[in-house]
């Protein structure tokens, strides 16, 4: 089967497609969208990868599963087709960038203006059945998104990771810190942010901060 996904991308992920266990879990997705609602819709899974070319690549978010309601997912972590209201967790990211760098909330939850600019917005698991969070964990998308991280630890250099909560910190506990800038702080989540564990963790300016550093343009939030 042919993956669609940026031509960057497959270059260096092409092994990855041929291996036994990515063809299972292709055959369960295949089937999971003919029997099921699932989302994102299926043009969109490889959303995060498309939207964000290999060679643009600077910042990495890490989320864990696509929304599962109907019309939220659009394959990016933590966004929201336009004109949905915004879930809890993306409501405290605007709030943490209003407090870090004084940008007000925008109207659309829809992140792709982040990801153009080179921040891959990745979900460990990059499918799910409507209305059942985690349904598709567990069936080899983990093993690929790992294969992802890594990949980029090795390949790349100066790439900022933002690992918000226990579950990211785990996906990116191979990045090598020698070569690039992780940041870590609680899951953005009411039960972690009002537990005083995301707020002022002002991941949005030392990220910039970090990229201009390194002569790399920072990102527009």
């Amino acid at each position: 089967m042919i993956i669609k996904i940026d031509e960057s991308w497959k270059f260096h992920l092409n092994d990855e497609f041929e291996k036994p266990y990515f063809k299972e879990l292709l055959t369960f997705v295949k089937s999971e969208y003919t029997q099921n609602q699932c989302f994102p819709k299926g043009t969109a899974i490889f959303a995060a990868f498309d939207q964000c070319p290999f060679h643009r690549l600077k910042v990495v978010i890490i989320g864990q599963d696509p929304y599962h309601g109907v019309g939220q997912a659009n394959g990016l972590s933590f966004s929201v087709n336009d004109g949905i209201s915004h879930p809890p967790s993306l409501q405290n990211i605007f709030k943490e960038l209003k407090r870090d760098i004084g940008i007000a909330p925008p109207e659309s939850g829809n992140l792709e203006r982040w990801a153009k600019q080179g921040v891959l917005l990745l979900n460990a698991t990059l499918t799910v059945r409507a209305h059942e969070a985690g349904s598709h964990q567990k069936q080899g998308w983990e093993t690929f998104t790992d294969a992802v991280i890594k990949m980029i630890s090795e390949k790349k250099e100066n790439v900022v990771f933002l690992l918000w909560g226990g579950f990211a910190k785990k996906k990116g506990a191979k990045v090598d810190a020698t070569k690039h800038y992780v940041l870590t702080s609680g899951h953005p989540s009411p039960l972690s942010a009002n537990r005083g564990f995301w707020f002022d963790n002002k991941h949005f300016s030392r990220c910039n901060d970090y990229l201009v550093s390194k002569r790399i343009e920072g990102i527009r939030w």
